[in-house]
């Protein structure tokens, strides 16, 4: 089976002259950590996670010091700070982001579910991977007919990666509303953080989302899988450089999302890295079909 990297690895000689920068996130209003941050260097494939205590450290060349790093969080207004200033400060406090409640639904009787995307174990074709720095892979769901939804569950395959050691690894999922012009995802609909675990024996997992009462969009919706670099979900790979032939090492993050094709065009796929959202189109041999997360999304129906 295929992986296929959301970026272009860097490939780091073991002799390249390095600094460590490390810090602590944390939240301006409370003073409380952030974990799970997301801190990419712009213009590069490099970046990293803060922990559950809201700490990040990463190798980076001495050239980095002159750029700026992209700050991303769950429920926190995006950021973009001087490397200089991280390291000056050794920590940097994140504003929450301000939304409006959703109406609070008391009671209200759901009838029928349905699933978009259904997936079985069989399916998974491919897998998607991440090796340099934090991303999020994001597939678009379709709202279909008249009727009001509310999102249900999700369930998200995987593909088992012999590199990978330890038993379980860490992922955040999470669920955007679609901007009516741009077609990308926009705000965040699910505003609690929720960190996922799987497991090497299991081949998926899923997560019920109902007691959140999300109703579907009319627009649709983004179901994003977040990769967290932290130490807990990393490996590494050894090799040699195909030109120099010197000793390599390949930094890479589990898990691995299973990838399935789908001929429906209506799901389609982005992914967000450095501050923005970008098409991810990777096309079957016979150019019929495109590769999508094998992530399935149940739909329950309000009854009238």
């Amino acid at each position: 089976m295929r992986l296929f990297f959301l970026l272009f690895f860097s490939v780091v000689s073991l002799s390249a002259q390095e600094i460590l920068i490390d810090g602590t996130i944390y939240n301006a209003k409370t003073q409380e950590p952030i974990p799970y941050v997301n801190v990419s260097f712009l213009n590069t494939l490099k970046g990293a996670s803060t922990d559950e205590k809201g700490y990040f450290f990463v190798d980076v060349p001495n050239s980095f010091l002159e750029k700026q790093v992209h700050l991303s969080s769950l429920g926190f207004k995006d950021t973009i700070v001087a490397v200089k200033q991280l390291v000056a400060d050794k920590k940097f406090g994140m504003v929450e982001e301000s939304f409006e409640l959703d109406e609070v639904v008391v009671a209200k009787s759901i009838g029928d579910s349905f699933v978009l995307n259904p997936i079985g174990s069989y399916d998974l074709k491919s897998g998607f991977a991440s090796s340099s720095t934090p991303w999020v892979l994001a597939t678009y769901y379709p709202n279909i007919g008249a009727s009001k939804k509310y999102i249900n569950k999700v369930t998200v395959f995987f593909q088992q990666d012999e590199g990978f050691k330890r038993r379980a690894s860490k992922f955040r999922i999470r669920v955007y509303a679609v901007d009516p012009e741009t077609k990308k995802p926009t705000n965040d609909l699910l505003h609690k953080s929720i960190i996922l675990e799987t497991f090497a024996e299991n081949d998926f997992v899923s997560i019920d989302l109902s007691a959140f009462t999300i109703k579907m969009p009319r627009e649709g919706v983004y179901i994003g899988l977040e990769w967290l670099f932290v130490p807990y979900n990393w490996y590494a790979i050894k090799g040699k450089d195909a030109i120099s032939n010197e000793l390599t090492i390949e930094d890479r993050f589990a898990p691995t999302f299973g990838g399935v094709y789908n001929k429906n065009q209506n799901f389609k796929v982005m992914v967000y890295g450095m501050g923005e959202w970008t098409d991810f189109k990777v096309k079957s041999k016979d150019n019929t079909k495109h590769l999508i997360p094998a992530v399935s999304l149940k739909l329950s129906k309000e009854k009238q």
